[in-house]
This record gives C-alpha cells, structure tokens and sequence, in this order.
C-alpha cells in the first residue's frame, strides 16, 4: 500500500519537468513571437534601405500580407518616436526611411566635423604598405629593391597618415629603420589582427581595381597631374607584373 501511494505521489511531480519545455514551443511559435520576429526583419530592411521602402516592397521581401507589414510598421513608428530615441522612422515619398532626429542635428554635426576624409592612397604607396604588411619588420632598402624604386616620399605620407610605424633598427651594417604596420593601419582595413590581411591573389584584384580608378581619374582631367600620369605609365602592361613588383613613372617618387 505504501509503495502504491509513493509512485501516485511521484507520478504528478515528473509533469512539471516537461511543462516548461512546451510552453517554451508554444510561446515560439505563437503569434507574439511571429510578430516579434516579423517586426525585427522589417526594421533591418529599412535600415539598410538606401531609397525609402514601401510597405508593399517589404511585404513582398518576406512573403508577408501588406497589412500585417504596415500594422508592424506603424508599431516602429510609436517605438523609435520615444523620446530616448536618437533616431526615428518617416514616412517619406510613400516609403519608409530612418532619420536622426531633428532635436540632434547639432549633436550629430558637432561630430561629423571632427571625422576623417576618407582614406585615399596613390598606387606608390598602396605597394609600400602592401610590401610593408606582408613582410615586416622591413627596412627601406629592402623595399626599394621589392619595388625597383626609391621610395623615401612615400614612406613619409605613410607615417605622417600614422599607417606604419617604426619598430627600431635592423642589426645590419648602417643599422637602418625597420617599419611596421600599426593599429591605425589595422582600423582603416578593418582587421582583427594581420592574419586576416588579404591573399596576393585578392591583393592583385585591389591593384588593378586602383589602377582603373587612378586611370579613370586621368582621363577626366584636361591636363593631367603627375600622380594621373604615374597612374597612366603604371597601368602599361600591368597584368605582367606582380603587385609587389610594379616600378611607376620616374615622377612617382618625386616625393623623395
């Protein structure tokens, strides 16, 4: 009798183990979650959107009816017009567009003011930091005989633009400078650390995509610079040689 109520009583208390795994399922797959999941995909989309998206643009992305898209829409809209909010969704030209706030726009420009142009390097010294990244610590000479050319100028713009650094001397005759890459170098490439630098394969790509910009800017400009020039004499026979190994127009190193 005593064994037979110890298993009725142990019988119930095996349920609860299982109960919160299936409310947990159904509160997954209930509509709350559905609209949850729904209403963080529409506000990626109009994140990312470049041109305001239309509730029938995003209802069509994911399948989704037109009207449940706008109801979410509208859910965005009363979210982000909290007043903790430093951006907000509008509605404009029919579509949908996220926007600073205009109560921080004098915030939002303070900041822009202090930003850095973006970072644009000639042909020259895209090789030396190439050169530079890939075999570091590296002295001048040894880069100027990777190159063909002297290069002190370009060295110069890469330190002042704080993209390598110095990492002493090298214990040779004449002990001259050794150079590195440094974290600046690694912030303006996004990089974790220099194993994710790119193959030489994927290095070839970047030089050839700098000389058809280099190129194009030449041809658009009545009288050419000099550095359109050195771009022009570079890109002869520039699929013949390696990107470690391109020797541009006497004038790229008037720098130095």
């Amino acid at each position: 009798m005593e064994e037979l109520t110890a298993e009725a009583q142990s019988a119930p208390a095996a349920q609860p183990e299982t109960a919160p795994e299936q409310m947990a399922l159904e509160a997954a797959v209930g509509p709350a979650s559905g609209d949850a999941q729904l209403k963080a995909a529409i506000e990626a989309i109009v994140y990312v959107a470049e041109e305001p998206a239309t509730a029938a643009q995003i209802a069509s992305a994911l399948q989704e009816p037109e009207e449940r898209v706008k109801r979410l829409l509208e859910e965005l809209l009363a979210e982000y017009n909290a007043p903790a909010r430093g951006v907000t969704i509008r509605e404009i030209a029919g579509g949908y567009r996220m926007a600073t706030k205009p109560e921080h726009h004098d915030a939002v420009r303070a900041f822009a003011k202090i930003l850095k142009p973006p970072l644009k390097l000639s042909l020259a010294a895209l090789e030396t930091l190439s050169t530079i990244a890939y075999k570091q610590p590296v002295t001048a000479p040894e880069i100027m005989e990777i190159r063909g050319v002297q290069g002190a100028g370009v060295l110069k713009t890469l330190l002042d633009r704080r993209l390598i650094q110095t990492a002493g001397r090298k214990n040779v005759v004449g002990r001259p400078i050794l150079y590195k890459t440094s974290k600046e170098f690694l912030l303006q490439f996004g990089l974790k650390d220099l194993s994710e630098l790119p193959t030489l394969k994927e290095f070839e790509e970047l030089r050839r995509l700098a000389l058809i910009d280099e190129a194009a800017e030449g041809a658009g400009s009545e009288e050419p610079v000099a550095g359109d020039q050195e771009a022009g004499a570079a890109a002869e026979g520039a699929p013949e040689r390696s990107a470690a190994a391109i020797e541009p127009a006497p004038g790229e190193e008037a720098e130095s």
